[in-house]
């Protein structure tokens, strides 16, 4: 897949995921690698500017496995780019397909 599409897409699915929960980064790549081919170095950066934007914020919590973990959780201006990015993709993904589908059938 084109990474530059990925990355647009990661985006609109970490804040997915964080709507649900609060993650920790490396939860966050299993969780998204379920479905994508990702790898923690993309999810890093990523993270480190939705944070930067303000779309998440961080706290420590203990691990039973080790040192404290950061946790990502999702602020309200988080919510609300969450919700600006679904509706994109469900128009983008429904335009998509209408031509996807058109071309399927006139061949």
């Amino acid at each position: 897949m084109n990474i530059q599409f990925k990355k647009g897409v990661l985006e609109l699915c970490v804040l997915a995921l964080l709507e649900e929960k609060d993650y920790y980064g490396y939860e966050l790549v299993n969780e998204i690698s379920k479905n994508l081919d990702i790898s923690e170095g993309t999810i890093y950066p990523l993270l480190a500017r939705l944070r930067g934007e303000k779309y998440v914020t961080t706290y420590l919590k203990e691990s039973q496995e080790g040192p404290p973990r950061k946790y990502y959780e999702l602020t309200s201006s988080g919510k609300m780019v969450l919700e600006q990015l679904k509706e994109e993709w469900y128009q983008f993904s429904d335009s998509v397909n209408r031509i996807l589908k058109g071309r399927m059938h006139n061949d």
